[in-house]
């Protein structure tokens, strides 16, 4: 899958946290796989997407630390 078409499910996805507060978590994870996909292609996350990834970290915590 390309960055771009991830980058923009990323998206997506952040706006349905907006939308739907009460499945932030749920989409949380959802994110964090897609970020996953990222890296497990070889790619490096660009900046935008590790301070995403930093933000919903602080808010809802990681099993990674």
């Amino acid at each position: 899958m390309a960055l771009e078409e991830l980058k923009a499910q990323i998206g997506y996805l952040v706006g349905q946290m907006v939308d739907r507060p009460e499945d932030a978590h749920e989409i949380y994870e959802r994110i964090r796989e897609k970020l996953n996909e990222l890296r497990a292609m070889g790619m490096p996350l660009p900046a935008d997407l590790v301070e995403l990834e930093k933000q919903l970290d602080a808010n809802f915590g990681t099993a990674n630390g």
